[in-house]
C-alpha cells in the first residue's frame, strides 16, 4: 500500500483518477443494494429541475435520473470488466504462442488475428448482437472482446520475438528449462506491464460498445443501462430538440466521460506500479 500511496501522490492527476473511478465502483456494488425498491413514477413531478431531492431532475415519467445513473452503474461496469478480461486473455494467449511457436502456428493465428482486424468491428458488433439476441450479459461481453483482442495479440507477438532472443531466455534454454516454464516464468513477466495497461484500456473501449449498443436498441431493455437512459432520452423525452428533457441525456453522457476519464487517468499509475523499471526512473 505503502508503494501505491508513493506512486499515487508522485501526480494529482492520478488521486483524481482514482477518485471518479472509486466512486463508478461503489456505486456499481452498492448501488442496488441502497436503491433495492422498483423505480417510482411520479406522472406528476415529470422533468423535474434538479433540487435536493432529485439531485439531477427526473425524466418523462417523473423516475429519479441519479437513481437511474446510480443503477445503471452496476451493469456498465460488469459487462466492460469482464469484456476487458476477455480480451486480454484471449490476446494473451495468441500473441505468445504465435511468438514463441512461430512458423505454422504464427502464420495461421496472425492469419486469423488479421482477418479480425480488417473486419469493421461496428458493423460486426451490430450483426451479431441482432443475430444472438444478447440477453445474457456473459454472452455480450464475449461479443465485445470479439472486436477488439487482434491488436494486443499483434503487439503481444511482436515483444514475445523480442524477448524469446534476449540471454535470459538463451540461459533456460540451455539449462534444458522447458518450453511452458520459459513462456510462464521468463517471457510472460516482462509482458505484464503492458498487458495491465492494455486491459484498462479495453474497459474504455467496452464501455462504448456497450453503451452504444444499448443506445442502438439492437439488444434488449432487460436491465438498467445508461445507454438505455440515452435510447429514452431522445426516442421518447425528444432530447434532441427540447430543452426540458436535457439532464436526462446530459446525466449519461457525463457519467461515460468521468469514469473514462478515471481509467485513462489510473493507466499511468497501473503502468509504473507494474512496472519497476519507471519505479527505479523517479
Amino acid at each position: 500500500m505503502r508503494l501505491v500511496w508513493k506512486v499515487l501522490k508522485r501526480r494529482p492527476s492520478r488521486l483524481v483518477g482514482v477518485a471518479f473511478l472509486l466512486l463508478f465502483t461503489l456505486m456499481a456494488i452498492f448501488g442496488n443494494l441502497i436503491y433495492s425498491h422498483a423505480l417510482n413514477v411520479d406522472p406528476n413531478n415529470i422533468y423535474a429541475a434538479p433540487s435536493w431531492k432529485h439531485i439531477l431532475g427526473t425524466d418523462y415519467a417523473g423516475r429519479d435520473v441519479w437513481e437511474q445513473i446510480v443503477r445503471g452503474s452496476t451493469n456498465v461496469l460488469w459487462v466492460a470488466a469482464l469484456a476487458a478480461c476477455f480480451t486480454m486473455a484471449l490476446g494473451t494467449i495468441i500473441g505468445l504462442a504465435a511468438g514463441y511457436l512461430g512458423r505454422v502456428v504464427d502464420a495461421i493465428l496472425m492469419r486469423i488475428t488479421d482477418l479480425f482486424l480488417t473486419i469493421p468491428s461496428v458493423a460486426l458488433l451490430l450483426i451479431l448482437a441482432v443475430t444472438l439476441g444478447m440477453s445474457n450479459m456473459v454472452v455480450l461481453a464475449l461479443l465485445l472482446s470479439l472486436t477488439s483482442w487482434g491488436g494486443l495479440a499483434r503487439a503481444i507477438r511482436s515483444m514475445v520475438l523480442s524477448f524469446r532472443e534476449r540471454s535470459f531466455v538463451e540461459v533456460s534454454r540451455g539449462l534444458g528449462l522447458g518450453r511452458w516454464h520459459i513462456l510462464l516464468h521468463d517471457i510472460l513477466p516482462n509482458l505484464m506491464p503492458f498487458v495491465w495497461t492494455h486491459l484498462m484500456l479495453a474497459i474504455t473501449g467496452a464501455i462504448y460498445g456497450e453503451v452504444g449498443l444499448f443506445f442502438l436498441g439492437v439488444v434488449p431493455f432487460k436491465a438498467n443501462n445508461w445507454g438505455v437512459m440515452m435510447n429514452f432520452a431522445t426516442g421518447s423525452s425528444g432530447a434532441m430538440y427540447s430543452t426540458q428533457s436535457f439532464m436526462f441525456l446530459a446525466a449519461p453522457i457525463l457519467a461515460i466521460v468521468l469514469l473514462q476519464t478515471g481509467i485513462v487517468l489510473c493507466v499511468d499509475a497501473v503502468n509504473e506500479l507494474a512496472d519497476p523499471r519507471l519505479r527505479s526512473s523517479h
